[in-house]
């Protein structure tokens, strides 16, 4: 088959603006951080401007013995906890929404508010919610729930900072892998549906044969870009907690954040291969969501 050169050329001409913002913006910087993983670079020998130097491995050793990186990479490794839940709820209310009821477009959007709300906006509430006068402990009062010890601030307790924050991260995902679900959910050909009424298959038959089958590629992404944004929980945490009490909040991405740009050392080298490590996690649990679903629909058929 003859190759229409001037077509190729035209195409790459197309796709050239947007490689070399892929190149400049995502692959230069994750080669140059995975780089600086290897290398000692910050405190004097950066303000000096001098070139980083190659240690090998000693940035990973460093982070071996490091007691607040391990609680870090465990913190973020318990944010995993969430994901089942959320997928579940999420797809449990597109479910419901997904249906041609009275005031449903109502619902769709107020869910997804949480999703473009500032997290300052939304810190400033869930402080509220969840201070020691607040929200939360004025409910438990009047079910007559609170603990012996009467109301106390849920962000500065140990044992319960970590679940408080958490429902912050779910309360601002759901929306978001809602409206996967529900795109999902609408792409669904009616008449699979109507067929299976005919049939007399119930409600739960429908979604459970029909529904969930179908839905496997979205239930992918939203697992894979779930699994991501848990591992990557830093905002809600240097708003609401910073961390604390005594590192209960303290997350993988804010120990690198903090390496990388607070106090005076500015461990670049160190900070890098935090990240790299955070990102080796990351794959390992996306490449082992693939495995479960590729296995999962083997099985199926």
């Amino acid at each position: 088959m003859r190759v229409n050169w001037r077509l190729t050329l035209l195409s790459y001409t197309f796709l050239a603006p947007a490689l070399i913002l892929l190149a400049v913006f995502t692959f230069y910087p994750l080669a140059y951080g995975s780089y600086l993983g290897f290398t000692e670079y910050g405190g004097a020998r950066f303000a000096q401007g001098l070139p980083p130097r190659w240690v090998g491995l000693d940035n990973f050793r460093t982070l071996a013995a490091d007691d607040l990186f391990r609680t870090s990479l465990l913190n973020s490794v318990k944010y995993l906890l969430v994901v089942p839940a959320l997928q579940l709820a999420s797809l449990a209310v597109a479910s419901l929404v997904n249906n041609s009821l009275p005031g449903m477009a109502f619902f769709r959007a107020a869910y997804y508010v949480p999703v473009v709300t500032s997290i300052s906006l939304a810190a400033v509430m869930w402080e509220w919610v969840y201070n020691k006068d607040g929200t939360l402990n004025w409910v438990l009062g009047a079910l007559h729930l609170l603990p012996a010890t009467g109301a106390f601030g849920w962000l500065n307790n140990e044992g319960s900072a970590f679940w408080a924050v958490m429902l912050v991260t779910f309360w601002r995902g759901f929306g978001y892998y809602m409206v996967l679900y529900l795109a999902g959910l609408q792409n669904i050909p009616a008449e699979l549906e109507e067929a299976a009424v005919l049939d007399g298959a119930n409600a739960w038959q429908r979604f459970w044969r029909i529904t969930v089958p179908l839905m496997k590629p979205t239930i992918l992404l939203c697992s894979l870009l779930s699994t991501i944004a848990a591992l990557r929980v830093l905002e809600e945490v240097l708003v609401l907690t910073n961390g604390g009490p005594l590192n209960s909040t303290y997350t993988a991405l804010m120990y690198v954040y903090f390496k990388a740009f607070q106090g005076f050392n500015f461990d670049y080298g160190l900070a890098s291969a935090a990240g790299l490590v955070v990102a080796v996690v990351a794959l390992a649990l996306s490449v082992a969501n693939f495995r479960l679903f590729r296995d999962s629909s083997g099985e199926n058929s």
